[in-house]
């Protein structure tokens, strides 16, 4: 508006210093007729308004969009990392049980070979037991008959089930 700080004129010193006394005051009246239409015009205001309430939604929404996107990469990333944590845990988990399962195959082989060396062993002590047995107690005359039978055991058992089938085919089927 109009510049109060200056002290007023007191009076025009000629008609020249009134023609720029009444020029300034003109001015000064047309700049604070201006402000007052300026603030008068409500539309152009309101123009003016709805055109930075316009830049500054455009400015938000460039801003809301930037973020939104930052937090779906975060979310992503830690989706990411959870899921290799996740997939580190359970191959850590089948490591571990693949490992108890090698070892229970390790332990269950071991028995098995300590059970086949037992039974081993009791078929050794069994086999002298019977060597002692023919060699003292079969008659002389078969003794070489059976020390060769038990030297070759497999025709020994064909040549054994042949015998039993005829013995067994001859009682049920006798002659008539």
């Amino acid at each position: 508006m109009t510049d109060r700080t200056a002290p007023p004129e007191t009076g025009a010193k000629g008609p020249d210093e009134l023609r720029r006394q009444i020029e300034r005051t003109r001015s000064e009246l047309g700049r604070t007729v201006e402000e007052l239409a300026g603030k008068m015009d409500v539309k152009g205001r309101a123009k003016a308004r709805a055109a930075d309430l316009r830049d500054k939604a455009g400015a938000m929404t460039v801003q809301l969009r930037s973020t939104a996107a930052q937090a779906g990469h975060t979310v992503q990333e830690k989706a990411t990392h959870a899921g290799h944590r996740a997939q580190d845990r359970a191959a850590r988990a089948g490591h571990r049980v693949q490992d108890g399962a090698a070892g229970a195959g390790h332990e269950a082989r071991d028995r098995a070979v300590r059970a086949g060396h037992a039974a081993q062993d009791t078929a050794r002590s069994t086999g002298h037991e019977l060597e002692h047995r023919v060699a003292d107690g079969v008659p002389a005359p078969a003794r070489p008959l059976v020390q060769k039978a038990m030297s070759h055991p497999g025709p020994t058992l064909v040549i054994g089930a042949v015998l039993v089938t005829v013995v067994v085919v001859g009682w049920k089927f006798p002659r008539k």
